[in-house]
């Protein structure tokens, strides 16, 4: 079966749109060093991620790129901070190159409407701490420990990002004002999203607003903001032993530290647990980098922020079955939170 148009490609469930995946990275395969002996799917959501033995026996994670979310430069900028954090000491993916030293190939068949980016990292033994679907399955002092070293984590890589001279061609999406509230934001117009009344689509324009004036008014200073990963969940973190490698930083882009701290704690939001799991990324984080309290102050707002992101990314992807599973329990969330900010701007 050949699929030439988009509306038919994406009419496809996401099994089948993956065997599709699965034929063009077996057409492109012959770019890199490598001959394949079994391809297994790992996720699909973003990317297309699929887990590779060689004949050799080697394993390696191959990730087929959501179309147009990064342009080429985006991406090789993403693998040079990655390789900068990896020199500093904090554990991330080994990029393999192709043949004649790409460190991803662009392919491009009729099967698929739109060109794919692909690259090869080094696979990465270990288990990771849970998943959004299926939640954090640790007792509280084992989820403890694990967010004590995300925090840890996180704070090296905001030292690293900080105090890192950028390439001068580096380019990368922003988590800033503009790309979060702006007239195109990052992930989407949230406050378009179908499921969404007149009263709760105000209510978001509104928090757009007071939002942004707040954030101008935080400012970009690099005690505040800097390239952050901006997907530190657990499921990016594979724990093997005593050590954690940090995954995944399709998301990675500026924007303020605590949007970053925001987006580890945000699925914990209503748990009985959060406060546990606050505590125990702050002292991580503590041990390592300094929080002033009025950043962490800020929390509220960045959790809020946070939280329209997500109603943005379920909106531009609401073909996929992870969107439609958590639309509506992100939105019942993020409605709650948002009354809750403006009830206490009114006040204050």
């Amino acid at each position: 079966m050949t699929i030439t148009m988009t509306n038919q490609f994406y009419s496809l469930d996401e099994q089948q749109q993956c065997q599709f995946f699965e034929k063009l990275l077996r057409e492109a395969i012959c770019q890199w060093p490598v001959d394949i002996e079994s391809l297994e799917l790992v996720k699909h959501r973003e990317n297309a991620v699929f887990k590779l033995m060689t004949t050799s026996g080697e394993k390696y994670a191959v990730r087929v790129h959501r179309a147009n979310y990064h342009t080429n430069d985006e991406l090789l900028s993403e693998i040079k901070w990655n390789k900068a954090l990896a020199d500093s000491g904090i554990e991330t993916s080994s990029f393999l190159k192709t043949k004649d030293g790409r460190y991803f190939h662009v392919e491009k068949r009729d099967y698929v409407p739109e060109p794919r980016q692909i690259d090869i990292v080094k696979w990465v033994d270990g288990e990771p701490l849970g998943s959004i679907e299926a939640g954090v399955d640790l007792s509280i002092e084992s989820l403890m420990a694990s967010y004590t070293c995300i925090g840890e984590i996180m704070a090296r890589c905001h030292n690293q990002a900080s105090q890192w001279e950028l390439p001068t061609d580096f380019t990368r999406h922003a988590w800033d004002v503009d790309g979060l509230f702006g007239k195109c934001p990052t992930w989407g117009k949230f406050w378009e999203l179908e499921c969404l009344n007149n009263q709760e689509r105000i209510l978001l324009n509104t928090v757009k607003k007071e939002l942004s004036n707040e954030f101008n008014e935080f400012g970009q200073t690099p005690d505040r903001y800097s390239l952050i990963h901006a997907d530190m969940l657990p499921e990016n973190l594979l724990e093997s032993g005593d050590s954690y490698s940090l995954i995944d930083f399709d998301d990675a882009g500026f924007g303020w530290h605590m949007f970053d701290i925001a987006t580890s704690l945000f699925f914990h939001l209503g748990e009985e647990h959060f406060d546990d799991v606050l505590h125990a990324l702050l002292t991580g984080y503590r041990r390592v980098r300094d929080l002033p309290d009025e950043h962490l102050a800020m929390l509220p707002s960045f959790l809020l922020a946070r939280g329209t992101t997500y109603l943005g990314w379920a909106h531009t992807r609401k073909e996929t079955d992870i969107a439609k599973e958590l639309t509506p329990i992100v939105k019942a969330g993020v409605i709650e939170l948002a009354e809750h900010y403006l009830s206490q701007h009114k006040a204050a």
